[in-house]
C-alpha cells in the first residue's frame, strides 16, 4: 500500500497534468478564434478583392447562377442526375430513411450502372439513419460510398465535427449548392399536416464550378486518398453568364475559418441594408456589436428565424433568445416564423450582393464544422432574396423589446441554459 502523501504527490501531479492539458486545449482553440476587427468605410461591392483574398478564395467572373426555392431545389437535382454523363459527387450532412432517400438512391444507382463515376460523400454521424437498403443499393450499383469521420478509433478526436455541406456537382460542369437535406420534411409533394421546411438554393453553371467541385474533393481526399483528375471532374468551362463569385469554405490549421471571416466582413461594410434568414442564429459578441454598429451608421439590420415552437431544434432557439435583447436594443429588427421550419441560410447586402450555402450563424458552423458559402455579387439575385424576405416577413412576428423583456422567469432561465451549449448545439 502507498503512503498517504506518496498518494497526495500523484494526486496533486495528476492534477497539475489535467490543468496543464487543459490550457494546452483552451490555446489551441484560442488560436484558432481570434478576435475579428475591421476598420473600412468603403461599400462591399467595392472591396469584394479584399473580401474574397481573406476568406482564402479568388473572384471568378462569367457565371449563371439559378435560384431554387423549395421543391425547386429538388427538381433541378434529379435533372442534373439523370444528365449525367461523366461523373456525379454527391455530398451532404444529413439523410434520413425515406421516399426521398430512396429516390435519390435509385437516381444515383441507375447512373453508376450506366457507367458514370459516382462519387458520395455523407456525414458519418448526419447520415447514420439513411437505412440498409439505400446503403446497400449505392454500393451494389458500383457508387463509392464515404463516411466523413466515421466512428473509429482513429476519428476519436475528431468525431464532433461534421461535413454540414450540401453539394451536388454533375459532369464537373454544374454545381447545386444550399440548405436542402435529404429528409422527408424536405418534399414538397404529397405532404400532409405539418407544412413543408422552407430552404434555398442554387444552381451553378460557370468556372464557379470547379471552386465547388474542390471543396468536395477536400473531405472525399482526408477519407479515402482518392484523387481524381480529368475532364470528367475538372473540364474547361466557358463563362455561362455574367455573375462574379467567390466561394468562402476553408477551414486553414490554427486560423479563423473563411466562412466566419466572410460573415463579420460583410456585417462590418454594409450601409443601407442588411437582411438575414437563418435558422439557427447564435452571433459571438463581437458579430452582435458588429450588428449594433450597423445600425448605428444607418444601415436597416433585419434577421429572421424560426419561432421556437416552429424549429426542428427549439434548444437553439432558446439559445438565440439569449441575445435577443441586446439586438433589438441596438435597432436590430427581430422576426420569428412561426409556421414552419425555415431553413435557408442566406443573408443580402445593399441590395447588391448576396450569400447562399450550408452556414448557420452559429460557433458551431464558424468554429467547427465544414461548411460552404457562395458570395454572389449580383443586383437581380441580391433584390430578389430581399423579395422572398419582405414575403416572409408577412407570415411572421415582429419582437418588441419591451414585450420580450416582460417573457417568463422560466423562458429566460431556458434561454440562458441553453445558451451556455451554444458551441455545441
Amino acid at each position: 500500500m502507498w503512503e498517504a502523501d506518496t498518494l497526495m504527490k500523484v494526486a496533486l501531479a495528476l492534477l497539475v497534468l489535467v490543468v496543464l492539458l487543459g490550457i494546452v486545449i483552451w490555446s489551441i482553440k484560442r488560436h484558432r478564434d481570434p478576435e475579428l476587427s475591421l476598420d473600412c468605410n468603403q461599400p462591399l461591392d467595392r472591396v469584394l478583392p479584399s473580401v474574397s483574398g481573406l476568406t482564402h478564395a479568388s473572384l471568378l467572373p462569367g457565371n449563371a447562377v439559378e435560384l431554387l426555392e423549395n421543391g425547386a431545389f429538388f427538381d433541378a437535382l434529379f435533372e442534373e442526375i439523370a444528365g449525367a454523363r461523366c461523373s456525379l459527387h454527391f455530398e451532404t450532412f444529413l439523410w434520413k430513411e425515406g421516399r426521398l432517400g430512396a429516390r435519390l438512391a435509385a437516381a444515383l444507382a441507375e447512373r453508376a450502372r450506366a457507367g458514370v463515376q459516382v462519387r458520395v460523400l455523407l456525414d458519418a454521424r448526419g447520415c447514420n439513419k439513411m437505412g440498409e437498403a439505400a446503403s446497400r443499393l449505392l454500393t451494389e450499383a458500383g457508387c463509392r460510398l464515404v463516411r466523413y469521420h466515421a466512428p473509429r478509433l482513429r476519428n476519436l478526436g475528431m468525431l464532433n465535427r461534421r461535413d454540414h455541406r450540401k453539394v451536388c456537382v454533375a459532369d464537373g460542369r454544374v454545381a447545386l449548392v444550399g440548405g436542402h437535406c435529404i429528409v422527408d420534411q424536405w418534399l414538397y409533394e404529397g405532404m400532409k399536416g405539418h407544412p413543408p421546411f422552407h430552404d434555398i438554393g442554387v444552381r451553378l453553371r460557370g468556372p464557379g464550378v470547379h471552386a465547388v467541385q474542390s471543396a468536395f474533393s477536400e473531405n472525399w481526399v482526408s477519407e479515402c486518398g482518392e484523387l481524381f483528375v480529368g475532364d470528367d471532374v475538372f473540364p474547361a468551362l466557358e463563362p455561362a453568364g455574367d455573375i462574379t463569385l467567390h466561394i468562402a469554405r476553408a477551414k486553414p490549421e490554427r486560423a479563423a475559418p473563411a466562412v466566419k471571416i466572410l460573415h463579420h466582413l460583410v456585417l462590418c461594410t454594409a450601409q443601407r441594408r442588411l437582411w438575414i434568414q437563418n435558422p439557427y442564429f447564435l452571433p459571438q459578441d463581437k458579430a452582435v456589436n458588429a450588428l449594433a454598429a450597423a445600425v448605428r451608421r444607418g444601415v436597416d439590420v433585419r434577421v429572421m428565424v424560426p419561432s421556437a415552437q416552429a424549429s426542428d431544434m427549439p434548444i437553439v432557439q432558446h439559445a438565440a433568445h439569449h441575445n435577443f435583447s441586446r439586438l433589438l436594443a441596438a435597432g436590430v429588427r427581430v422576426f420569428e416564423y412561426p409556421s414552419t421550419l425555415l431553413h435557408q441560410k442566406v443573408m443580402s447586402i445593399d441590395g447588391l450582393w448576396c450569400a447562399i450555402g450550408s452556414s448557420n450563424f452559429d460557433d458551431r458552423s464558424f468554429e467547427i464544422n465544414d461548411e460552404i458559402t457562395l458570395g454572389v455579387a449580383d443586383t437581380a439575385l441580391a433584390q430578389r432574396l430581399e423579395a422572398i424576405f419582405e414575403r416572409d416577413m408577412r407570415e411572421c412576428t415582429e419582437l418588441d423589446l419591451a414585450s420580450w423583456k416582460r417573457r417568463s422567469a422560466l423562458h429566460k432561465l431556458k434561454d440562458r441554459a441553453c445558451y451556455l451549449l451554444k458551441e455545441q448545439l
